[in-house]
C-alpha cells in the first residue's frame, strides 16, 4: 500500500497527566503510530499506545464474524529507551492479548541485559498480573545495534541487516527501511535515534536527547534533507537555564535547540514533541505563538496526522 501516514497517540514526557487544562494536546506519554507501504510501525510504548491498540481492536473486531475470519494485527514496535514514559502503555497494549496478533518489538536496552528481560523485569511478574511469556500473541523482542537495519518488505516478517557501506541503505521501491543510532545525551544508557525510509520520503524521530553547543552534528548528519523531523522540546529555554532548578544535563532539548537542530540538518518540517507534563495548553498555545511565522514548525498533539505522501 502506497502510504506514509503518521499520526501522534501520545506526546508527553516524564509522566501522563489527566487535566481539563491539557486536552488540547493531551496528556499521554510518548508514542507515534506511522503506518507506511502496508506495514504499522509504532515509535514508542507509552501511555499512547493503549488508545492506538482500542482502535486497533476496533478494526480487527469488525474485520470478520468469528476470529478465523478476521484480520490479524501485526505491528512493529520501536522502543527508543526503557524509561518509563516510553514503555508503560505495552501491557495494556490489548492486541497483545489475541493469539492470531505478531508484535516485533526492537531496541537495544543497555550492554549487560537483553531488551527482553528489561521490559520483563519493568512491565511483567511483580509489577502486572501476567508474565511476558503468558502474553497470547506471538511476541518477538529483538536487540539491535547501530551496525543493523530492520527492512520490512511486503507479506515477510521483519529483517535485521547489517549495514557496512552506503549501498547497503538501497531498497526496493516497496520497502521500508529503518536506521538508528544511539545517542548518549540522555541518561542513563542513552537513546535510540530512529530514522524510517520509504519510496523517496524519510521520518527522523529524535526523542528524549539534549543537545550541545554549536548542535549536535551526529544528528544533524542522520537527519541531513529529512522530510519531518520530531524533536525532543521539553523545555523552555528559561526553564533549561532556571538558577534555582536547572534542566541541564537531565537529557532533553529546549523549543530553541530543536529549531537549531533541523536548520542545521535542512529538514523540511519539524514538529515539537515530548512536551514538559507541567506545561498546560495556554502555556503550549504560547510557545506555539512565539513559532507560528514558521510554516515549517509546528508542535504535536494527540491525534495529529501527518500524510508525508500528500
Amino acid at each position: 500500500m502506497n502510504e506514509f501516514k503518521i499520526k501522534f497517540r501520545g506526546v508527553r514526557g516524564s509522566y501522563p497527566v489527566s487535566k481539563k487544562d491539557f486536552l488540547e494536546y493531551g496528556g499521554n506519554t510518548s508514542c507515534v503510530e506511522v503506518n507506511v507501504g502496508g506495514h504499522l510501525i509504532i515509535l514508542d510504548a507509552g501511555t499512547g499506545l493503549i488508545e492506538c491498540g482500542n482502535e486497533l481492536m476496533e478494526k480487527y473486531i469488525t474485520s470478520g464474524v468469528s476470529p478465523q475470519d478476521r484480520k490479524s494485527i501485526k505491528a512493529t514496535v520501536l522502543i527508543s529507551h526503557i524509561h518509563q514514559d516510553h514503555i508503560q502503555g505495552f501491557t495494556f497494549f490489548r492486541p497483545l492479548h489475541i493469539p492470531s496478533t505478531t508484535v516485533n518489538v526492537f531496541g537495544n536496552a543497555n550492554y549487560d541485559e537483553s531488551l527482553s528481560d528489561e521490559l520483563a523485569n519493568l512491565l511483567f511478574g511483580k509489577s502486572f498480573p501476567l508474565d511476558l511469556g503468558d502474553i497470547a500473541g506471538n511476541l518477538n523482542i529483538t536487540d539491535v545495534n547501530e551496525t543493523e537495519a530492520i527492512l520490512l518488505k511486503k507479506n515477510a516478517d521483519p529483517i535485521v541487516k547489517r549495514i557496512e557501506t552506503p549501498d547497503d541503505e538501497k531498497i526496493g521501491k516497496d520497502d521500508v527501511l529503518i536506521t538508528f543510532y544511539r545517542s548518549y545525551a540522555h541518561p542513563q544508557e542513552g537513546v535510540l535515534i530512529y530514522k524510517i525510509k520509504y519510496r523517496d520520503k524519510v521520518l527522523v524521530y529524535a526523542t528524549d536527547k539534549e543537545s550541545y553547543q554549536g548542535g549536535d552534528a551526529k544528528l544533524t548528519n542522520f537527519a541531513r534533507n529529512c522530510d519531518i523531523l520530531i524533536h525532543d522540546a521539553q523545555y523552555t529555554t528559561e526553564d533549561y537555564l532556571n538558577k534555582f532548578v536547572p534542566k541541564q544535563g537531565y537529557g532533553h532539548s529546549t523549543f530553541d535547540m530543536a529549531v537549531d537542530c533541523a536548520k542545521q540538518a535542512g529538514a523540511k518540517q519539524l514538529v515539537f514533541y515530548h512536551f514538559d507534563p507541567c506545561y498546560d495548553d495556554k502555556k503550549l498555545n504560547f510557545i506555539k505563538k512565539h513559532y507560528e511565522s514558521d510554516n515549517s514548525i509546528q508542535l504535536a498533539y494527540e491525534g495529529l496526522e501527518i500524510d508525508l505522501l500528500k
